[in-house]
């Protein structure tokens, strides 16, 4: 059950912290859109095996959801357990540390699904521990990775964001018709999924054919307003996006990113700068990911087109992959959602991580993972 463990526990007790850590990451997802880049946290109180309170990082700046929860069940939090979806942070932020609270409550117990590989904010469950705090983690560590995929990897690679490729495809893999229409291959439970998406990521991408032909707005526009709006990044290789395009009429508004490259027509560049969208010259996509991890984007959320979607994929680039299947065929000339990915033997073909599966009205999602993040 756990990788840290100072004391022998029931099996109703294990089998009562695997029930309050489910209900904990459930309300970690409600910090989605909000807490970045903060990892979303929920947090249990038991005692004698029943919850009197609970709690989840609602807002960045807020309190935890340690506190909140520790708050909430006041004394009768002495002697309990204290159910949470991240290792309690020991240092002092935006808030003071947690494991503090969690000794000044009494608690006896906590239980962590994951730790924190913040360096900074790492190493709570230890602290307590030697303050004579019974500690353990693991439980639920697999979807407690999932839920904090992007900020996991944005403290073990500095190199480039988060990246998770969303496609709505046919059930032939097609994301447009024979004429390039691709409006709209799912439906309207499908959409409102996607705007919900958006507004847990640091940034939105598209092609530049993609951003000319279909004229998208690419903002939130669901039941989470998020805390930042994400920036909209289009890799346009020339520059040719121009005035009459709605990107970058809303530039001043919205901030806009294109991602051309070094040869790209300096007019091009020009023009867009002039209305208020800011041109990166990177030598290559990879080039171009390393530019905006620098410039402080953790995750990136990028909506096709197929060009662009199968490139990542093909250099190993996207971590998630969000499918959207609808249940309707398009056909050979249809356009196919991953062209020109290289072959691969069937033996040495990766397998990905299915981290979730659900109806969205008549379309089905599917979520995969390349690799399971885990901190060390």
């Amino acid at each position: 059950m756990s990788s840290v463990e100072s004391a022998s526990v029931s099996a109703s007790d294990v089998a009562g912290d695997t029930a309050a850590m489910t209900r904990a990451l459930d309300l970690a997802l409600r910090g989605w859109g909000r807490v970045a880049p903060n990892p979303m946290v929920g947090a249990v109180v038991l005692q004698n095996g029943k919850t009197i309170a609970e709690g989840w990082h609602a807002e960045f700046g807020g309190p935890h959801a340690e506190v909140t929860a520790l708050n909430t069940a006041g004394s009768q939090a002495r002697g309990g357990t204290l159910v949470v979806s991240l290792e309690p942070c020991r240092h002092t932020g935006k808030t003071p540390p947690c494991v503090d609270a969690i000794l000044a409550a009494g608690v006896r117990r906590v239980v962590a699904a994951i730790s924190d590989p913040d360096p900074q904010a790492g190493g709570g469950l230890e602290k307590l521990r030697l303050a004579g705090v019974d500690v353990a983690m693991g439980i639920e560590i697999e979807r407690a990775a999932s839920l904090n995929a992007a900020f996991l990897h944005s403290r073990t690679d500095h190199e480039r964001p988060f990246i998770a490729l969303k496609l709505a495809t046919s059930v032939d893999g097609r994301i447009a018709d024979h004429a390039g229409r691709s409006q709209w291959v799912s439906g309207e439970e499908a959409r409102d999924y996607v705007h919900w998406l958006r507004a847990g990521h640091d940034a939105i991408a598209v092609g530049g054919t993609t951003a000319l032909r279909d004229n998208p707005r690419l903002t939130v526009r669901g039941a989470v307003t998020p805390r930042k709006p994400p920036v909209r990044v289009v890799f346009d290789r020339r520059a040719m996006l121009n005035p009459t395009v709605t990107l970058v009429q809303t530039a001043r508004e919205i901030p806009t990113w294109v991602m051309a490259s070094p040869d790209a027509p300096a007019t091009n560049a020009s023009v867009l700068d002039a209305n208020g969208v800011r041109v990166f010259r990177p030598l290559d996509v990879p080039a171009g990911l390393r530019e905006l991890r620098a410039a402080g984007i953790q995750s990136v959320l990028c909506e096709g087109g197929g060009a662009l979607g199968a490139k990542l994929l093909s250099l190993g680039l996207v971590d998630r992959l969000y499918w959207i299947q609808a249940p309707l065929w398009l056909g050979d000339d249809g356009v196919p959602a991953f062209p020109g990915v290289a072959n691969v033997d069937i033996d040495q073909a990766p397998r990905w991580i299915p981290v979730e599966r659900k109806a969205l009205g008549a379309d089905t999602l599917l979520v995969l993972d390349r690799r399971l993040c885990l901190p060390e």
